[in-house]
């Protein structure tokens, strides 16, 4: 395949992960999208559906092969897909992304930001939080 139709996948990928069009990413995926790689801005498809607690679309991502720890680095749109979920208090997005892996006591920003626990109870999202502790999380 060759590049420039790759960007179009990837872009496309991650617009349809951030609008949850579940049918749309099935499509994509198909198509040839990599659901790890980041658009031209350097979101990925996987934050991009944490974000939102796009728990369906994360789980596909995951399985087509998403890395569960992999920072997006887009414009507003940086740090680790558990970071991003637990932020916003996403709880099963973040079973999700626990079941397949993600680290969690894993800090964003290359290691010196926020764990996804602290990004939790600054929430506050006390079920997160109990989740990620449950999972190691500290």
């Amino acid at each position: 395949m060759n590049r420039r139709r790759q960007k179009k996948l990837t872009r496309s990928l991650v617009a349809a992960a951030t609008f949850d069009e579940g049918r749309r990413v099935e499509r994509l995926l198909r198509a040839g999208a990599d659901p790890a790689a980041a658009d031209a801005d350097g979101t990925t498809p996987l934050y991009a559906a944490c974000v939102q607690g796009a728990v369906g679309i994360a789980r596909r991502l995951l399985a087509a092969g998403a890395p569960p720890d992999a920072e997006s680095a887009g414009p507003g749109a940086d740090g680790t897909p558990l970071c991003a979920a637990a932020c916003w208090g996403h709880t099963e997005t973040v079973r999700a992304l626990l079941a397949h892996g993600a680290d969690p006591g894993l800090r964003e920003d290359h290691g010196a930001g926020w764990t996804p626990l602290r990004w939790a109870e600054a929430g506050p999202h006390p079920q997160t939080v109990a989740v990620l502790r449950a999972a190691g999380a500290r």
